[in-house]
């Protein structure tokens, strides 16, 4: 998937704690996770396969590729720090260079992130955990923490090896040295949200269809709107009308106060239009959106839209990537037009109101009204005539 089109919500840490298949499947079972990678990373002038780095030569090799996943989380809804402490318990992270019979290189305990204050806080998490392992009458931690260079993925059959292997390698090296619970239950900096837009969702750790949100709704969310997870007692600052205790009840605030809020499980298409109505309010753009309007020709989005650089229209509402410059043409109509949408981005239904038979174009993700489809495009290619006012633009990087 082209960088671009990737939401802007998701992070990745890579984590080294010996074989690959048991970490990928402990880590991808952790709330927030949304997808865990086996691959290699650290190595220098060794090949990154898995034949190569097993191999007799390289097991002592410093400069051997260590057995890693590349994990990729939603920062608001788990924080590294958690990730990070679930890293140490997973394993025993004093072993230098081996996770009981597995001795290599290849199997040295190793955080590998993406800037320097990441880097602070994995220290700070490990001079903890190794005040817990000294009081147990444990060893030094070995870790290595360092700055990412180069992941790379590993080969297909390790992908996922434990759920095609239900029966597979899967030992248990942690030594059960865990952090209390205190530890893991962060105090939730709120000030960001007294500026501006904000969808606040109110969570709690056994909730069924708080999880059925996340997987539904917003592990997949690109909107501009930033999207916040807490807990009721993590509300402080904020001014909240609705009650707290249903959960998920999903909030949206401006500057720090509520303007409304919805109690319960919603999926997809009743979020997009709440979240429409709180960004969009009574405007042409709601109207198009949700009410299968139509925008006036040559209106003023349009002429902002019509000559823009390279890069791609996004849905106004979820921030799902509909539209590419490179396939846009000016058809003269008076309404943005483009010979395609990208992959898998909209869908199509019959529109036979006002006496025309037409093919209505929505998005996948919203569902929201985007025009209709034509087949008098340039070179007898479609021609997709599409309502500017449900678009934002987004220059390719």
């Amino acid at each position: 998937m082209d960088s671009e089109l990737k939401t802007t919500h998701i992070e990745t840490v890579v984590f080294g704690l010996g074989c690959f298949w048991g970490a990928e499947k402990r880590f991808s079972q952790l709330p927030g996770v949304v997808d865990v990678i086996s691959g290699y990373a650290d190595g220098v002038g060794v090949n990154a396969d898995y034949k190569t780095i097993t191999q007799r030569k390289n097991r002592f090799n410093p400069n051997n590729h260590a057995e890693v996943i590349q994990v990729s989380y939603n920062p608001d809804q788990v924080s590294l720090t958690v990730l990070l402490q679930d890293f140490f318990e997973q394993h025993d992270p004093t072993q230098l260079n081996q996770q009981g019979n597995d001795i290599g290189t290849q199997y040295r305990s190793i955080i590998l992130v993406a800037d320097q204050a990441q880097i602070t806080l994995a220290e700070n998490v490990a001079a903890q955990y190794q005040t817990l392992l000294t009081e147990a009458g444990l060893g030094q931690i070995t870790t290595q923490i360092k700055l990412i260079d180069t992941f790379y993925p590993a080969e297909e059959y390790h992908q996922d090896y434990l759920v095609k292997n239900p029966n597979g390698y899967c030992p248990d090296h942690s030594t059960g040295v865990v952090f209390s619970p205190a530890d893991k239950v962060e105090n939730k900096d709120n000030n960001p949200i007294l500026t501006g837009q904000h969808i606040v969702v109110i969570d709690s750790e056994f909730c069924p269809y708080c999880d059925k949100f996340k997987a539904d709704v917003s592990n997949d969310y690109q909107g501009s709107i930033p999207m916040h997870f807490r807990r009721a007692s993590q509300l402080d600052g904020l001014t909240i009308t609705s009650p707290t205790w249903a959960t998920p009840t999903i909030l949206f605030m401006e500057n720090g106060v509520e303007k409304f809020g919805i109690q319960g499980y919603v999926n997809a298409t009743q979020f997009y239009k709440a979240l429409g109505y709180f960004k969009l309010g009574n405007s042409e753009a709601f109207n198009v959106a949700f009410t299968e309007g139509t925008d006036s020709r040559f209106c003023k989005q349009y002429e902002i839209f019509k000559n823009t650089p390279d890069g791609l229209f996004i849905d106004k509402v979820s921030g799902a990537a509909l539209f590419d410059t490179r396939d846009r043409f000016d058809s003269g109509t008076g309404w943005l037009s483009f010979t395609k949408a990208i992959d898998d981005s909209v869908y199509y239904k019959q529109d036979n109101r006002f006496g025309m038979k037409r093919l209505e174009i929505r998005a996948k993700k919203s569902d929201i009204h985007l025009g209709h489809k034509f087949n008098d495009g340039p070179n007898g290619q479609p021609r997709y005539c599409i309502n500017a006012t449900v678009l934002e633009f987004k220059a390719r990087s």
